[in-house]
């Protein structure tokens, strides 16, 4: 690979460059997009032995859709808590059967490895106190949720990867490029590069390469949000369709376009309300009634429509209901939903005067957007991310693999690059015409600087595209919307640019045209609906699977034009209830045109088609630094040693400076670089006398902890911190020593006393990773705190063989004056089982005033002798609480052998709230 390019302030008296003076890039693999899947490819690529180029139009350190990090997995599939057949018949329902499950299946098989590879990373998820997996079922079917309450490092922590020496050496990053057009060989059409711009310089880039991987993420600003602000979107608005229009103008085939992505968020925020996070602390989404409406199972289009549906009559507005929550399950949602994903969420709340404690949170419907990721419109791949183009790849949310997520876009990263990696880079000559169209593209604008800006053409754009393109679609609105597209074609071309960055922003409104097109057209070859919200056609209401039990895919003709194919669902792999593939050939549907709606009426002539006319020919900031910290040299020189890959003895010096803040940017330093000596030289600024140090290094030892080496010389500094004034340290390293083994029954005991809450809460959670349920016992009848004794609670369920003690504590706690305690232990009964003496107590508890005990007390009895249990839990499927109910029918489950538990769980299935009758229809 050539030299870095050189990046200079942003050029505001721009001249267009000759075509001649091309900067130009030379690599094995070319991987465009450093986000989720492109830094994933990047690094698989590498280990692989090619010499990769990672071009990204922002910084990749701070880039893509995980930049503000991840708050959970939502396809986590487990060994042991999941099955991949499961997960893969789970997609097949979601997306109505419209799925290539070989591609699914990947992401199936290939998901834990690369949680575990991601972990060895430093990238942390949830476990429980023994080590496992802390999976959630947050469907009603299939636990996939796996939360990551400390995500929001993420992508810091694959930026290390990136930097790490080995990966140098084989890895060039350019920030600031943004690629228009990938080019192809003119003999066989083949990728062969790319070409594009510098967003800060305006130079013209080129690259020749071996292969080239797509990873550009959703068309997240394709509808106009509803609050009006352009960048308001739900997807990252960076995510403009780039990778969409480039497969496209490359020769590839797209698929499922016309299936949108919708979602549910906070209202007048375009934020997720996230749900996956909130469901397994207890909250849900609720009409104004406070009643569970959603009938549906998997996040889809069939849960978008239920959701609209109930916005849009006399039961909306629809909350995320969190009010009823407990204060220890609201702070932890706070620090979670605060910090991780839309880190402007706690402000935005806090204006309003709104509090989780007193207001559920209201929600709306988003913005339509293209995103394989969360829908199903994407790039068509197969099972090791290659398009239909040679050499050229696509993964991620912009490829055509059914809500794959975050651990999808990981896997088909990893897929690319590996396959990219056997290709070396094209030696030939770049073809002329290609180059000659993108840089009419890229460089028009500066040829009318007056002409009308970018945000008012997008605005625009991106209107027509509510008004006529958003569901509930019908064909003539979806004509309209192509006359209009067709129409702007004049507006686009005589946008007006002055600086590089503007260059950009007026690029990417084309590429917004060519996927809103796409959307259209693909909305309006298949004539049935399908997918609930995504695909409501009005003049064609029916799911047709005689006719459309196929794949959409649309390509560019060679005369320009977009053309469709209905491709026949492959045989799947995994059979699923109620839909079948239906074979047959595929049909060539070629051109869609238009339906007649210029005129009020019918009229003589028929309207023409429309044809697509031919084209013509920073600074960085490091993670550690504050805005308000000065730019002593001191810091400076610590800074620039993050780019050397440091050895420890080089920050030592750093880590005992006299002033704090240095003191403390070295400890983001060596949490960025981790050179050997890393875990105790953080546990030993667990001692430091400022607190900022102290709280940095203990955030670093659990952003960490799975990369540590579990030395003597670790171990012996973070028993030290156990005896150190600041309770943040003590909790710390109780977690950590917990997570790497290094503690016992007896050490961790001791912190049972502490006079911190939080600290007495990792030393319960360190006492159940060592089975100290003893100590857990007698803990249980003196702690003064409701926090740690519904801790304690939760963890004597997982007593394991020491059952008999488990139950003498949880007799204790079903006494204890605190509702959330008797709660908690009446719902640990149901884990450990329930005596006869505790099952009485428990069918009293049913009439508690508390509806947390009612809940509990029904869970304990699904461990009960059935003869018992049964009738009380037949009159508890009345309860007023729907919380109630639902642990009654959960209840019953365990008990359906019996006729008694049928009847009163088909008495159930008419439940007015959603939750209680889908699981009483599953359990029979």
């Amino acid at each position: 690979m050539k030299g870095p390019l050189v990046t200079s302030p942003v050029n505001t008296s721009l001249e267009i460059p000759a075509l001649s003076d091309a900067e130009e890039l030379t690599c094995d693999v070319l991987v465009i997009g450093g986000g989720t899947a492109g830094t994933m490819a990047a690094l698989t690529a590498a280990e692989h032995g090619a010499d990769v180029l990672l071009l990204e139009k922002a910084h990749v350190r701070h880039s893509g859709a995980l930049a503000m990090g991840m708050d959970g997995v939502n396809n986590a599939v487990i060994p042991g808590r999941a099955e991949p057949d499961d997960y893969v018949a789970e997609i097949t329902r979601a997306n109505d059967g419209i799925v290539d499950q070989s591609t699914v299946r990947q992401t199936a098989i290939r998901g834990f490895a690369m949680v575990q590879r991601l972990e060895s990373y430093g990238v942390k998820f949830e476990k429980d106190e023994h080590g496992e997996y802390a999976v959630r079922q947050v469907h009603r079917s299939g636990s996939y949720v796996l939360p990551m309450p400390e995500g929001k490092d993420v992508k810091k922590v694959l930026y290390r990867q990136l930097r790490r020496r080995a990966m140098r050496e084989r890895i060039q990053i350019e920030n600031r490029v943004m690629p228009v057009r990938v080019l192809t060989s003119p003999e066989d059409g083949r990728a062969v590069g790319a070409v594009g711009l510098n967003t800060r310089t305006g130079a013209f880039v080129t690259v020749r390469a071996g292969a080239v991987i797509l990873a550009t993420g959703a068309c997240g600003r394709l509808g106009l949000p509803a609050s009006g602000y352009l960048y308001g979107t739900y997807e990252n608005p960076t995510n403009a369709g780039d990778g969409y229009a480039m497969a496209y103008h490359a020769g590839a085939e797209l698929t499922g376009i016309e299936c949108f992505q919708i979602n549910p968020l906070i209202k007048d925020y375009n934020g997720p309300a996230c749900a996956y996070v909130a469901n397994p602390f207890g909250g849900y989404q609720v009409n104004r009634h406070g009643e569970r409406f959603v009938d549906s199972d998997y996040w889809s289009g069939q849960m978008m429509a239920e959701f609209a549906g109930e916005v849009a009559s006399d039961r909306g507005p629809v909350y995320l209901k969190l009010s009823h929550l407990p204060e220890e399950s609201i702070s932890a949602l706070e620090s979670i939903l605060h910090s991780t994903e839309r880190p402007t969420r706690g402000t935005f709340h806090a204006n309003r005067g709104h509090d989780y404690r007193t207001h559920d949170v209201e929600m709306h419907i988003s913005e339509i957007g293209l995103c394989g990721g969360h829908s199903a419109s994407g790039v068509r791949v197969d099972d090791h991310a290659r398009t239909t183009v040679p050499r050229l790849y696509a993964a991620g949310d912009l490829a055509c693999v059914p809500h794959n997520y975050m651990i999808g876009a990981f896997v088909f990263g990893d897929l690319a690059g590996a396959d990219a990696s056997r290709y070396r880079r094209y030696e030939g000559e770049l073809p002329l015409a290609q180059l000659t169209e993108a840089h009419e593209l890229i460089y028009r604008p500066l040829r009318n600087p007056d002409g009308p800006p970018q945000p008012q053409v997008e605005y625009k754009l991106r209107r027509f595209v509510n008004d006529y393109v958003a569901p509930p679609k019908s064909g003539a609105r979806l004509s309209l919307a192509l006359e209009a597209f067709e129409r702007m074609r004049a507006d686009i071309a005589a946008m007006g640019a002055r600086t590089p960055h503007e260059l950009m922003r007026c690029a990417e409104v084309t590429f917004i045209r060519d996927c809103a097109e796409m959307a259209a057209r693909a909305s309006l070859a298949r004539t049935e609906s399908r997918w609930g919200l995504y695909h409501d056609r009005l003049d064609h209401p029916q799911r047709d699977d005689a006719s459309w039990f196929h794949h959409l895919d649309l390509h560019k003709s060679s005369t320009g034009a977009m053309e469709f194919t209905a491709r026949p669902v492959a045989p799947y792999l995994v059979p699923v209830d109620d839909f079948t593939p239906v074979g047959g050939p595929f049909r060539h549907l070629g051109e869609i045109h238009t339906e007649q709606v210029a005129t009020a009426g019918a009229r003589e002539v028929a309207p023409v088609a429309l044809r697509p006319e031919p084209t013509a020919t920073g600074t960085t900031v490091h993670a550690g630094t504050e805005a308000d910290t000065p730019a002593t040299p001191r810091l400076l020189d610590l800074l620039s040693l993050t780019e050397e890959e440091p050895e420890l003895s080089a920050l030592t010096t750093y880590l005992t400076d006299p002033e704090p803040t240095v003191r403390r940017t070295a400890v983001t330093v060596l949490t960025e670089t981790v050179p050997p000596g890393t875990g105790p030289a953080l546990a030993a600024a667990l001692a430091d006398t400022d607190a900022g140090v102290r709280a940095a290094a203990a955030a670093s030892l659990r952003e960490l902890v799975e990369t540590l080496h579990p030395e003597p010389a670790l171990r012996d500094g973070l028993v030290s911190a156990l005896s150190e004034a600041d309770p943040v340290v003590r909790a710390s390293a109780l977690d950590v020593l917990r997570a790497l083994r290094l503690g016992d029954v007896v050490l961790f005991a001791d912190s049972l006393s502490d006079s911190d809450i939080t600290v007495r809460i990792a030393a319960v959670r360190a006492l159940v990773s060592v089975d100290g349920t003893g100590e857990l016992a007698r803990a249980a009848a003196v702690d003064p705190s409701r926090e740690v004794r519904v801790t304690i609670a939760k963890a004597l369920a997982t007593a394991g063989p020491d059952s008999t003690v488990a139950h003498s504590a949880l007799a204790e706690l079903v006494d204890d004056p605190d509702a959330l305690v008797r709660g908690a232990a009446y719902e640990a009964l149901g884990t450990v089982g329930c005596p006869a003496a505790l099952a009485a107590r428990a069918e009293a508890a049913l009439t508690d005033p508390a509806w947390q005990v009612r809940a509990g007390a029904a869970t304990a009895l699904s461990a009960a002798d059935p003869d018992f249990a049964v009738p009380a839990l037949a009159k508890a499927v009345a309860d007023a609480n729907a919380d109630v109910r639902k642990a009654a029918v959960l209840a019953l489950t365990r008990h359906r052998a019996t006729e008694d538990a049928r009847a009163a769980l088909a008495a159930a299935t008419t439940d007015s709230d959603a939750d209680v009758r889908a699981y009483a229809a599953r359990a029979l």
